[in-house]
């Protein structure tokens, strides 16, 4: 029965989501779509992600509602990113502060900093040098900001892990879109691969 109800709550934080999301949007200055996916994705998402959560953590609430915290975080990056190629500051930069204040109860404490500021520090070099040899821009900002919160929510090796997941899930999606459009021009949001990465690792 929590596995039905969590999902129930789920998909009521889901249509939260998406409400948020789409005054976030106007708030930067973006016009929200009303494709189905847009509009049912978030809640259909989150009421899955919770039941799942709640049949793998049903034994700990509080690491239930932790987590599933987490996983809205993780939902509306998805969606949002995959709309607007944008990782919100508002979204992101609250949540790493969440998961910096999780991450001082672990042992060793300074873990999830050390990941967190590796993961971050990582990306930004991987897009100062694609800028460098491209110029143009192979990772944003946002991405960096969004591996480091990944830093600080897994720590060191399941990071390592969500970031392989998620990088090698966006160049799978990568080949088949070119072979698909027979075309190598065009871009992919990465954040919404590294979110299923991470969901993938803290689900495990």
């Amino acid at each position: 029965m929590i596995v039905l109800a969590w999902g129930a709550v789920g998909a009521v934080a889901g249509i939260g989501v998406r409400w948020g999301s789409v005054r976030l949007a106007r708030l930067e200055k973006l016009e929200p779509g009303n494709a189905r996916w847009q509009a049912y994705g978030p809640p259909i998402l989150a009421a899955v992600l919770f039941a799942v959560f709640a049949f793998r953590f049903a034994g700990s609430m509080p690491l239930l509602a932790l987590d599933s915290v987490f996983v809205l975080v993780l939902v509306q990056v998805i969606f949002f990113d995959l709309e607007h190629r944008l990782i919100l500051d508002r979204v992101i930069l609250p949540s790493m502060a969440v998961a910096l204040a999780v991450s001082l109860f672990r042992q060793p404490w300074w873990a999830g900093i050390a990941s967190g500021l590796g993961a971050g520090l990582l990306f930004v070099v991987i897009g100062l040098m694609g800028w460098a040899l491209l110029k143009a821009e192979a990772l944003g900002f946002g991405d960096a900001k969004f591996a480091a919160f990944m830093g600080l929510l897994l720590g060191p090796l399941p990071t390592i892990e969500a970031l392989f997941a998620g990088v090698v899930l966006a160049g799978m999606f990568a080949t088949i879109y070119a072979i698909w459009h027979r075309s190598m021009a065009g871009s992919i949001a990465l954040g919404p691969f590294l979110a299923v990465g991470t969901l993938l690792i803290l689900g495990s």
